[in-house]
């Protein structure tokens, strides 16, 4: 960990391991509940498990880690020398994940600052590796919250579901929109705005819905100067071909990661999620 900073984030910023193990960023699971089974997300169940489980429509539920699990957190990156924590977490309008942080922070040895960066998957991820890079550089608790800060606000989240049956199970979007989708027959994409998953665009077919999400994050890439994750679950060969459309459509693409969700952003899509996160450098 860094001996001034030290970054912390929660197992929904999907990071690569490699991105995780260079930066020293330390990572807090949330629970996945599998019948009568709670396990720890990234350790515990794997994204093809849950697949496999919401393709049986077996019950699945998340919940936050607990008050107690980010207190032993901080004491441990206190006592490895961090004189300053940025914890960093998924959208509090998603998750209670950013409350359970912030009490836990007021009895922490060392200054917590927690973040809701309003941003999932890695939206959330790429603001965790710029507060990394900031803190490795020797900057401040502030300095680290306002790079992580300004990453968020150039950051877009697109995805396409091919139900919102699961989001709304979940209670992640609201009845009448989920009730209007399966009514029209649309393929649905949505965006992360405020926080909150909404509603972008109704289409009528799975490839035009695709396409269409290629659009939207070309558009939103525009002149380039950005990094780009393209996200899935049980889908990775539309996660490919995507990806690889980007790489040639984005101009001074910087990094492009490929990855499959974990289970607990995974239990409120459903199988078939194609998500494009769009950050500025």
């Amino acid at each position: 960990m860094s001996r001034h900073v030290a970054i912390i984030t929660d197992s929904t910023a999907y990071l690569p391991r490699s991105a995780v193990e260079r930066h020293n960023i330390v990572t807090v699971p949330l629970t996945v509940v599998l019948g009568d089974q709670a396990l720890e997300e990234g350790t515990e169940i794997s994204a093809r498990s849950l697949a496999q489980a919401l393709q049986k429509r077996h019950s699945v539920t998340t919940s936050r880690p607990s008050p107690e699990i980010f207190a032993e957190t901080y004491r441990a990156a206190a006592d490895a020398g961090a004189q300053g924590i940025v914890s960093l977490h998924l959208s509090a309008e998603l998750s209670g994940t950013y409350d359970a942080a912030v009490l836990a922070a007021r009895d922490a040895p060392v200054p917590v600052r927690v973040v809701d960066t309003g941003m999932i998957a890695m939206a959330l991820g790429f603001c965790a590796l710029t507060a990394a890079e900031t803190a490795r550089a020797g900057g401040t608790l502030d300095e680290t919250v306002a790079a992580a800060e300004k990453r968020a606000a150039g950051t877009h989240a697109y995805f396409y579901v091919d139900t919102l049956d699961y989001l709304r199970r979940g209670g992640r979007i609201g009845a009448a929109q989920a009730l209007l989708g399966s009514a029209l027959a649309v393929k649905p994409l949505l965006q992360l705005e405020g926080g909150r998953i909404e509603m972008l665009e109704k289409v009528r077919t799975a490839s035009k819905a695709i396409a269409r999400l290629e659009e939207l994050a070309v558009e939103c890439a525009g002149a380039g100067g950005v990094d780009i994750a393209v996200h899935h679950l049980a889908a990775p060969e539309r996660a490919s071909a995507l990806a690889e459309k980007l790489r040639e459509r984005v101009p001074g693409l910087g990094e492009l990661h490929v990855s499959e969700v974990g289970a607990v952003i995974g239990a409120h899509t459903g199988p078939g999620l194609l998500g494009a996160v769009v950050s500025a450098r």
